[in-house]
């Protein structure tokens, strides 16, 4: 085909090949800090990611603003990712993706995690995972309560995804921000099911 101006065609169909579609969207952690960011701008809540608790053991000092860290170690085992206030209402929870169509394994949560959850749940707190199926592109929230209620039926290892269905409540894609996880907290809140 001749376009205006003596362009011509050329056949780009082997250029979508080369291509990589890798991290296309941002993970699930990227999602909530962005979250929580827009959350405090909006003075909605003030929930904040945890650090991760380390001793330095040793450093390298080549000038003062250039310190770096050549060994450390966890002190501590972490307990979640994210805590905070929402309508006065501490938030705490945990983030995890897995890639698995079909189940989310609990090896990816430790217990002391669950045991961490599960105290602030019986002081009043709202702790719960959120977890993310990255394959079906379906995020969940699933407070503790259930989660405890699966470990304490089952013999399994991994929780089924129509578990997820049945109880967690699925976090759907929003524009700002993009998980908007607080619209679930308020069902929770006002004792809704609508899942």
């Amino acid at each position: 085909m001749n376009y205006p101006s003596g362009i011509k065609h050329t056949n780009n169909s082997n250029i979508s090949k080369d291509i990589k579609y890798d991290n296309r969207g941002m993970t699930l952690e990227n999602e909530i800090n962005s979250a929580n960011e827009y959350y405090r701008l909006m003075d909605k809540a003030y929930i904040y990611k945890k650090p991760t608790p380390i001793k330095i053991v040793k450093t390298d000092y080549p000038s003062r603003d250039k310190a770096v860290i050549k060994e450390a170690y966890f002190t501590v085992p972490s307990t979640t990712d994210y805590n905070g206030i929402y309508k006065g209402y501490y938030i705490d929870f945990e983030a995890k993706e897995t890639k698995s169509k079909t189940s989310f394994s609990l090896n990816n949560i430790h217990p002391h995690q669950i045991e961490h959850l599960k105290n602030i749940s019986r002081h009043k707190g709202i702790g719960f995972l959120i977890v993310r199926f990255t394959t079906l592109n379906k995020t969940y929230l699933l407070l503790i309560n259930d989660l405890l209620e699966f470990l304490n039926t089952s013999e399994r290892k991994s929780i089924p995804i129509d578990f997820f269905d049945k109880k967690g409540y699925i976090i759907k894609d929003s524009l700002k921000p993009t998980i908007d996880y607080l619209k679930v907290i308020d069902k929770v809140m006002e004792g809704n099911n609508g899942k």
